[in-house]
């Protein structure tokens, strides 16, 4: 079953869990589960995806629960009046914060302006060999996409040499490779943890919060985090 972040006559917010599709994709055929349609069977009622995520991210996930207010929570999303947090766990130690300013081309060749927000909110060193190294270094960071153009996060933060763990393709094949022989951990560690919006009858800023997957957490133990080490 699905968890209801937020709920009310015209919107519903999930937390998303890792691997679930959003909604039917031609490039994904080896399953016939999907967000939209568990969660509209969930509640007995039609639900449609504002926008969306990664298969491989979870976390929040907004629907419209009828057609009139479809067309305000898009813009809202185009309009990048719609606030985003993620967390990601990242190879290497990043910066206390920094921008990624990096046009990205998309599924038809175009290239559009892509910026991201970032800061560290944690890093630790594991002893655990890796190439040269004696040991391994990871950053947790929270990222705050100004634009949400596809895939922008995972490839953002490989373009400045700290991909995110788990990602593939944009990510580091080596590190995968480590993490899932020595840990079992396959799920790439991204996160929506925050998504505030304006509802789109009353005006309220809603502001919602998701909880990390159980794997995210587990993996924050592992790699011996300070952050955060209440909810592992």
């Amino acid at each position: 079953m699905l968890e209801i972040l937020y709920q009310d006559s015209e919107v519903i917010a999930i937390n998303k869990p890792h691997g679930l599709l959003v909604h039917r994709s031609p490039i994904a055929t080896n399953t016939d589960t999907y967000a939209v349609q568990e969660l509209r069977n969930q509640i007995d009622q039609h639900v449609y995806p504002i926008h969306r995520l990664d298969r491989k991210t979870s976390g929040i996930l907004l629907f419209a629960l009828n057609k009139e207010v479809i067309t305000d929570l898009m813009k809202q999303f185009e309009e990048h009046t719609v606030s985003k947090t993620y967390w990601a766990i990242l190879r290497g130690y990043t910066e206390n914060e920094g921008t990624i300013d990096y046009a990205l081309t998309n599924d038809k060749g175009k290239i559009q302006e892509a910026k991201t927000h970032y800061k560290t909110l944690d890093r630790t060193e594991i002893s655990v060999p890796f190439g040269k190294h004696t040991t391994s270094r990871y950053s947790l960071v929270e990222a705050k996409p100004e634009t949400g153009r596809m895939h922008q996060l995972r490839k953002h933060f490989a373009h400045i040499l700290h991909p995110i763990i788990g990602d593939r393709p944009h990510g580091c094949n080596k590190q995968n490779k480590l993490f899932l022989e020595k840990w079992n951990m396959g799920t790439m560690l991204l996160h929506a943890q925050q998504l505030e919006f304006q509802h789109p009858i009353s005006g309220e800023r809603i502001n919602l919060e998701a909880e990390p997957s159980s794997e995210f957490k587990r993996m924050l133990k592992t790699l011996e985090f300070s952050v955060y080490k209440e909810s592992v």
